[in-house]
């Protein structure tokens, strides 16, 4: 079997398949914030929200910085950009496949109609 080999991609599928770290990204779209306070803000201990974080931060998605006992959390420079250039990519393949699909029924019906004439 065939492995494409895409770390970066990976991490950030990997990273974005949970809801509640897709959460944590809109609630870091709107500003900087503790994880103590995301923690509050998704209702799960400390311990639980670390964790989404360092999967987020592997994935170069979020950053955190330690200053005195507070741990911030913002997003990552890295952005989304080959994760919505690969999905542009298979959504225009799919596009494709679709209206070729289209075309092939629209033919089907058009000669159905056609032998139930004569």
């Amino acid at each position: 079997m065939v492995q494409y080999i895409s770390p970066p991609l990976d991490l950030s599928f990997a990273a974005l398949s949970d809801a509640t770290r897709r959460g944590i990204i809109d609630q870091l779209g709107l500003g900087d914030a503790s994880i103590t306070s995301l923690a509050d803000k998704f209702q799960m201990t400390l311990t639980g929200m670390k964790k989404h974080i360092q999967v987020l931060e592997r994935a170069g998605l979020v950053v955190t910085q330690k200053v005195g006992r507070v741990r911030t959390c913002k997003l990552g420079k890295r952005g989304l950009k080959a994760e919505a250039e690969w999905i542009e990519a298979h959504r225009k393949l799919f596009e494709a496949r679709f209206e070729a699909l289209d075309e092939i029924l629209s033919e089907m019906k058009k000669e159905g109609s056609d032998e139930s004439a004569s």
